[in-house]
């Protein structure tokens, strides 16, 4: 039972962080009260490899 509460502490926790991305840092916006957070998003994100149009196989 503690196993199921902790798992889904945690989920919730995985989804209100990518809620709170969307909402402020990837439009561009600043967190309320919380400006280092969005900073620490930002710089998370950008640290991730992406894939580029130019990286796509050709059909």
């Amino acid at each position: 039972m503690l196993a199921i509460v902790l798992l889904m502490i945690f989920i919730l926790l995985v989804a209100s962080t990518i809620v709170v991305y969307v909402a402020f840092p990837h439009r561009g916006e600043e967190i309320p009260n919380a400006a280092w957070l969005g900073d620490a998003m930002s710089k998370a994100v950008e640290s991730l490899p992406t894939l580029d149009e130019s990286d796509s196989p050709r059909r």
